[in-house]
């Protein structure tokens, strides 16, 4: 029997840690499909928490709401958090605060070969 279970990502308010694996890489998999064609449903994406966050970049935020993945763009007001699908709506942000980290990498799981690097 095949199940699919949500694990949330929530951060401990005031955690310290002596060690360096706040700035470490993770993954994450792609739910849903605001971000396809780019992104699809069951992808893996590898998340840089110190990279460097530019317009156009793909970015995972923390928003009130939850943990998501989105471009960044650059706006007259400060930034955006936009999907790719037109029909979900993009979130304004003041600054790159709730930004966690950038996408580096995505791949099926399986696929090694069929990877796709964001940085170089």
């Amino acid at each position: 029997m095949s199940s699919s279970k949500r694990i949330p990502i929530v951060p401990v308010a005031g955690e310290e840690s002596d060690d360096c694996s706040a700035a470490e890489p993770f993954v994450l998999m792609v739910l849903g499909d605001s971000m396809a064609p780019e992104f699809s449903e069951g992808e893996i994406v590898v998340v840089e928490p110190e990279g460097h966050a530019t317009d156009g970049s793909f970015v995972v935020a923390q928003l009130a709401d939850g943990w998501t993945l989105r471009q960044l763009a650059r706006t007259t007001a400060g930034w955006e958090l936009r999907a790719l699908d037109p029909a979900t709506p993009a979130v304004a942000i003041p600054d790159l605060a709730p930004v966690r980290g950038v996408v580096i990498q995505k791949s099926l799981p399986g696929r090694r070969r069929a990877a796709k690097r964001y940085v170089e």
